[in-house]
């Protein structure tokens, strides 16, 4: 995502995100359908204990929480702003007594208790990449818990400006190798169709130009304009034809090997 802070009188990355996902709060190229079924597969019983490292809003719990009202769920994020914000969703859906959201680094984050299933989607990056994720969701895993992964992937060569834009990913079935090497076994795998991901770069991008029509008297209304503008270039002329998205709910692999 390209962000502009460069006024003075300018909206933090913070705020940029908040309103260019204003229409699109799960923060992911999902459409409503894709999160409903990963969250069935990841979530078979129905009353587990889920954490999400990286909740951000804590959209994906809150779902599962309105849906599921045996279920009890904590989220971790380094956002005091969003963490505000899932508390207060959270309260409106009277799901609040069954989430704990904690303000701390998610890579930091030590829990007393085993988790049923582990979230992380599209937030690698604070651990360092893919594997590094889920080493760091292993230790939180329960015995036959599950891992619910999102990560990027290139669905063909990329342009040099695609590798500025996301650095060095691998193609698809690179990313589920390694995550095979690594131990695990995936049991359900969602590939964003080409809707997913046009609708959210439009979402995005269209939410923050609008926002910016609509506050003409705003002195950060130029920058989130240009900002728009220059996210949506990027998008259409840089990683459109490149750029792909995976999820996977994954379980650990047993040792077969007798020792």
């Amino acid at each position: 995502m390209l962000l502009d802070t460069a006024d003075a009188a300018s909206l933090s990355r913070e705020e940029i995100s908040g309103i260019a996902h204003a229409d699109h709060p799960i923060k992911s190229p999902l459409d409503d359908d894709s999160v409903d079924r990963l969250l069935e597969r990841g979530l078979p019983r129905g009353d587990e204990r889920v954490l999400d490292l990286g909740c951000g809003t804590a959209e994906w719990l809150l779902r599962a929480l309105a849906t599921l009202p045996h279920l009890h769920a904590e989220g971790v994020d380094v956002s005091e702003v969003a963490l505000t914000q899932a508390h207060q969703a959270a309260s409106d859906l009277g799901v609040d007594e069954r989430l704990v959201l904690h303000h701390q680094e998610a890579a930091d984050f030590v829990s007393g208790q085993p988790f049923d299933l582990v979230i992380s989607v599209g937030a690698t990056h604070a651990f360092g990449g893919l594997l590094p994720t889920l080493a760091a969701a292993r230790k939180h895993l329960a015995p036959g818990g599950r891992v619910l992964i999102g990560e990027s992937f290139w669905n063909r060569p990329p342009s040099p400006e695609a590798i500025e834009a996301f650095g060095d990913l691998d193609d698809l079935a690179t990313t589920v190798d390694r995550i095979v090497a690594d131990g695990w076994t995936p049991v359900h795998g969602h590939v964003s169709t080409r809707s997913e991901l046009d609708a959210y770069e439009w979402a995005c991008w269209g939410s923050l130009a609008s926002w910016a029509l609509d506050h003409p008297a705003d002195p950060a209304r130029a920058q989130a304009l240009r900002t728009a503008t220059a996210a949506r270039s990027e998008w259409l002329h840089g990683y459109r034809d490149s750029f792909g998205f995976l999820c996977l709910v994954l379980r650990q692999t047993p040792d077969t090997t007798g020792k």
